[in-house]
């Protein structure tokens, strides 16, 4: 029986794998000689794709990359763990109208709401910028729907309470208290963002027009030459761009799947 569970792990591990080795490949590759078949060993191209690349603003829109998820990071996960914490463990008027309202925000497609929110960015100056990519995790209602279930089942309301009647200030209690226990969430949470912030492609398509203020998903559309696609440097260029997900993925992959499960559990 458990060499049957190996045998399924492994098949999985290596389908899953599959188009990520097959990406690696394609970059070895001229761009007209990908389509020849499917590329499964490696060409002796990768050098010419790679300075096609670099010879473009590959690290300048890197950066862009790495500022806009850092900065998403940083923003979404504080706004929603301050949220979550609000609407979990205190008891105000309109409470269960905010969640209810949190629900119903998750329901709705975000291009519903893309037009308004370029205008809106548009005339607060922030047109051509990486703003309006950072300002949309200020108002996730996904990150505070997952954090209201999370700190609701994962901070118990007996200590928060012990801690008031000995005087301890709120924020000293959700610094002290709340904040260790919820870290977990925390570090699940900023893993959905960066990956998802990180490969937005819809949202920095139709914000930014400047090709300095490019992210990744932008650029490497864009990649080539009037007239060619050059495809070689395009897979070059997402094997590049693929890393950082691989490295916070497999940092965060443990404590993604401990706050995943502990949000699910009661007790």
């Amino acid at each position: 029986m458990k060499i049957v569970k190996w045998i399924f792990i492994i098949a999985i591990t290596v389908i899953s794998l599959f188009p990520f080795y097959v990406m690696l490949m394609m970059s070895t590759y001229y761009s007209e000689n990908i389509f020849k078949g499917l590329p499964l060993i490696p060409s002796d191209y990768l050098i010419d794709n790679l300075r096609t690349v670099f010879k473009t603003d590959f690290l300048r829109v890197y950066a862009n990359s790495l500022t806009v998820s850092i900065a998403s990071v940083v923003l979404g996960v504080l706004t929603s763990t301050l949220i979550g914490y609000a609407v979990a463990k205190f008891h105000f008027k309109l409470k269960h109208a905010l969640n209810y309202f949190i629900i119903i925000t998750m329901m709705v497609p975000a291009q519903v709401g893309l037009i308004g929110y370029i205008i809106e960015m548009r005339h607060m100056g922030f047109g051509n910028t990486l703003m309006p990519v950072i300002l949309t995790w200020s108002a996730w209602s996904f990150g505070a729907f997952f954090m209201v279930q999370f700190i609701r089942d994962t901070v118990p309301g007996e200590i928060l309470e012990c801690a008031r009647i000995d005087g301890a200030s709120e924020p000293r209690i959700f610094l002290n208290i709340a904040l260790p226990l919820i870290k977990p969430g925390i570090a699940t949470l900023s893993t959905l963002v960066f990956l998802w912030s990180w490969n937005s492609y819809l949202l920095p398509l139709v914000t930014i027009n400047n090709a300095k203020s490019f992210t990744l998903p932008v650029f490497i559309s864009t990649l080539g030459i009037v007239h060619r696609t050059d495809y070689g440097a395009r897979m070059a260029a997402l094997a590049m761009a693929t890393l950082p997900v691989l490295i916070v993925f497999l940092i965060g992959s443990r404590t993604f799947i401990k706050g995943i499960t502990a949000g699910a559990v009661k007790g």
